[in-house]
């Protein structure tokens, strides 16, 4: 995909390790700013006269044409309920590419998809149905987004290149609320898969979290346990897993229980959660 310039992916990873009595240890800390004296008031300054005339030296400003096919977009906002975090927020892009694949969470929702020259694209699952109703692979959409530390697009608003339709990440409709994680953990199956590594996966930060198979499978891991197999998360490495998570028409996704080279799986946790 060429360029023209949080996510949920830990949830089936807390409720495996959750099942499995690993408790999470989260440090806080807390700051104090130092107070400093207010300045005295200021008179404030005239406005500015609009004359129509550009200052010396300053040339207007012409914008950039979308792309043929493509609709004017309004500038990107920010999304609901404030900016994206610091940690996670990177520079803004717009690119253009064809749907290769959709991906999924080991949940089951459609959370990304691969394009034709290999980008992943992620988005929230709760625009999984709205854009699988709207685009099939080997449609043309344009994304615009956030580029985060690993290299992925963080999907802002995804457009039909065909149909000019258009989707805008939003919140949920009010009202609507997700399965409890108890219960989504209750329609996960325990799958075994291996293949050949196409793409390794990156948390927001950038730090390895998994790899996406040849055929499409998604093999989520914690970022600590990635860091684990430096030679097995490269593109062409052939690997196994075992866990649980989901397969439905759109593809496989499961968090991994055990990983390894085929034939030589490494059990990650001290005791596996029963099958649900």
């Amino acid at each position: 995909m060429q360029a023209i310039p949080k996510s949920p992916r830990r949830g089936v990873a807390a409720r495996v390790m959750n099942a499995m009595g690993v408790a999470a240890l989260v440090a806080a800390a807390g700051g104090c700013a130092a107070q400093t004296q207010p300045e005295p008031p200021v008179a404030p300054a005239p406005p500015p006269v609009a004359t129509g005339a550009m200052p010396p030296g300053i040339a207007p400003v012409v914008p950039l044409a979308p792309p043929p096919g493509i609709a004017p977009m309004a500038p990107l906002a920010p999304p609901p309920g404030g900016p994206l975090p610091l940690a996670d927020a990177g520079p803004a892009v717009t690119a253009q590419g064809t749907v290769s694949r959709f991906l999924i969470n080991p949940d089951g929702d459609v959370d990304g998809f691969l394009t034709g020259d290999g980008q992943v694209v992620h988005f929230p699952p709760h625009m999984g149905p709205q854009l699988t109703s709207m685009v099939r692979p080997g449609d043309n959409v344009q994304v615009s987004g956030w580029r985060d530390a690993g290299g992925n697009i963080a999907a802002q608003r995804i457009v039909d290149a065909r149909s000019g339709r258009q989707l805008e990440d939003q919140p949920p409709v009010p009202g609507s609320q997700p399965l409890p994680p108890a219960l989504r953990g209750a329609a996960l199956s325990r799958l075994s898969v291996q293949g050949r590594v196409a793409h390794v996966t990156t948390a927001p930060r950038g730090e390895p979290d998994g790899v996406i198979l040849a055929d499409g499978t998604v093999i989520k891991l914690t970022p600590p346990i990635a860091q684990q197999f430096p030679a097995l998360l490269q593109t062409g490495a052939q690997v196994s897993a075992q866990g649980y998570g989901t397969r439905n028409p759109y593809g496989t996704a499961l968090q991994a229980t055990a990983f390894g080279p085929p034939g030589n799986l490494t059990r990650l946790y001290d005791s596996l959660p029963p099958a649900p």
